[in-house]
């Protein structure tokens, strides 16, 4: 058996200094998490990021813009994530929409609120993600290629 690692794609959202996150439901409790998930069999990493943040929020999503790529072995289990988190435009907000299964509400909140909830967090790279943003780190998406 090959081992492979879990490709997740996240969405790294501000606004008016507050963050697009999500409250949901997970088998640890009620966690916070950018609008996150798992690439999908056949998609691109950008359509997977775009595909989450709807089901997530009901926003429309472009990314414009690579933040990094983050790669965490979670110590409680024996799994290890992949993710390939980006910066990007909000478009238009779907508010009759359903959020995905588990997902509690989608909520903007400050770096302040996000340092003051660590505790609950879905992993350590929420914190990280939204650090590496406010420093202007980014990369152009020239450097993705899907073949």
């Amino acid at each position: 058996m090959i081992w492979k690692p879990n490709t997740t794609v996240a969405a790294i959202i501000e606004q008016d200094g507050r963050f697009l996150m999500v409250e949901e439901n997970t088998t640890e409790g009620i966690r916070i998490n950018q609008p996150a998930g798992h690439l999908d069999e056949g998609e691109t990493i950008l359509n997977a990021t775009t595909r989450e943040v709807l089901e997530e929020t009901a926003y429309d999503f472009t990314p414009t813009g690579l933040l990094g790529i983050y790669h965490w072995q979670r110590p409680a289990k024996d799994i290890t994530y992949l993710r390939f988190a980006f910066i990007g435009k909000l478009g238009m907000h779907h508010a009759e929409r359903e959020l995905d299964r588990g997902i509690i509400r989608a909520l903007w909140m400050t770096l302040e609120e996000l340092e003051a909830t660590q505790a609950i967090h879905r992993s350590p790279q929420v914190l990280k993600c939204v650090r590496d943003y406010l420093t202007g780190q980014h990369f152009s998406l020239a450097v993705l290629t899907h073949l």
